[in-house]
């Protein structure tokens, strides 16, 4: 799958890095490594005034490929300047350790594209962050080569100078964190049919990096990196984590342990054992989020309900008690039966023991099953509104704490806080 550029133990999503400086300063045998990877992967048929050409291969190729080499437009820093307006304030759509992501306008200069603008995500490099040196290297040696419609589409990257950028297709709809979180007019909470597409979608992507020819472990699996585009398809993205599995004869790898409180698997967090399983573990954080409406972690909740999982597992497993934490913004609109089957399926997934964890192909077939059945949506019974469930210890829900930057602001709240990272 072309060449790993950067260090095993190295993260690049940690919003603290443990080592800043200018670009300029990066060490000579980093930068170096970048000069090669940027000439053998992206290919010296492409420069830097090379036409727009969205990747090929989604629409061919339905279950994703891994290609040759990376299909990147490099883009210059002046065009990107000139597609943000300057990188100008109003066009931030969010922030992270890496450095902040603008909205963007993109001319096609084509003749047969001649007056087609086209809208992208930049993620601009913070210049003091080596970590999001690291994590530029990371999403173009990973997204620049991997190809399925359930992974965002890395269109093209710019390095000039101390600029490092990266240039993604925009998600119309945002984060699935977004819609399962924020609040506000313009935040409209999903529709079941929504939610379980949007599961299905998740989960043929990680399927698809797990499956691959060498097998990808995310490593970061949450709400916030689940990417809807206009209608509603999932995409996952923020791949500055990622990294190769373990060879064949390795159960797992082992490195720093990294990733987001709430999501990361228990094995990894107490050993630094990364297993390709540990996925599935943040994929079943997620399953139950979709179920509750809840966060995986939230400390504005009351003690001994920090942590989703730990709170709701004793009610995953009955049909009775699954009924009383759903999220009460579906209004009751949901298929009992197949709730409780995605919730065994939560069950799995959540497993203490990796080995016990099922395949992310297995997930995908048994959420696929689940939504052919299409089990018909019964309107709730009025209820008295003095309830007493589980869920009736809500007390709201948090801010919004770390959002993915690929996606526009519907809150209009510019100030975010960081999900609890580990690091």
């Amino acid at each position: 799958m072309g060449n790993c550029w950067f260090s095993s133990s190295s993260s690049a999503e940690d919003p603290t890095p443990t080592t800043t400086g200018h670009l300029s300063t990066v060490p000579s045998s980093i930068s170096q490594s970048i000069s090669n990877a940027t000439s053998t992967s992206v290919g010296s048929t492409i420069s830097r005034n090379s036409q727009f050409s969205e990747r090929s291969g989604d629409e061919t190729c339905p279950d994703g490929q891994i290609l040759p080499a990376a299909n990147l437009r490099i883009f210059s820093y002046l065009e990107l300047k000139s597609a943000t307006r300057n990188f100008r304030s109003d066009t931030v759509l969010g922030e992270g350790g890496f450095g902040k992501v603008y909205k963007g306008w993109l001319e096609e200069r084509a003749p047969a594209k001649s007056g087609k603008t086209t809208v992208i995500a930049v993620k601009k490099l913070n210049s003091e962050s080596l970590q999001g040196f690291e994590e530029w290297q990371s999403e173009v040696n990973f997204l620049g080569r991997l190809s399925h419609p359930n992974l965002v589409k890395l269109l093209g990257y710019c390095w000039e100078e101390k600029e490092l950028l990266l240039i993604y297709e925009f998600m119309q709809k945002g984060s699935l964190e977004n819609h399962l979180f924020g609040r506000g007019s313009v935040v409209q909470p999903l529709p079941w049919d929504i939610r379980l597409k949007v599961a299905i979608g998740a989960a043929r992507g990680l399927a698809f990096l797990h499956t691959s020819e060498k097998q990808v472990i995310y490593r970061d699996f949450k709400a916030s990196n689940i990417l809807l585009d206009g209608s509603f398809t999932a995409k996952i993205s923020d791949f500055g984590l990622a990294k190769f599995g373990p060879s064949e004869s390795q159960s797992h790898v082992t490195t720093r342990v990294m990733g987001t409180y709430g999501y990361a698997a228990p094995e990894y967090v107490a050993t630094g054992h990364l297993y390709v399983k540990s996925d599935v573990y943040g994929f079943g954080v997620v399953l139950v989020e979709i179920l509750t409406g809840l966060r995986a972690l939230d400390t504005n909740r009351p003690s001994g309900k920090h942590n989703l999982v730990e709170w709701v597992k004793p009610y995953l497993s009955d049909k009775r008690k699954l009924k009383g934490i759903m999220d009460p913004r579906l209004e009751g609109k949901y298929p009992a039966k197949a709730a409780f089957r995605i919730s065994q399926l939560a069950l799995k997934c959540i497993e203490s023991e990796h080995k016990n964890r099922p395949s992310m192909k297995l997930v995908v077939e048994t959420l696929e099953r689940i939504e052919s059945v299409n089990e018909h949506i019964r309107e709730p019974r009025i209820r008295s509104t003095h309830s007493t469930h589980p869920m009736a210890h809500r007390q709201g829900q948090a801010p919004l704490h770390h959002r993915s930057p690929l996606h526009p602001r519907s809150d209009g709240n510019q100030n975010y806080q960081q999900s609890p990272r580990m690091r």
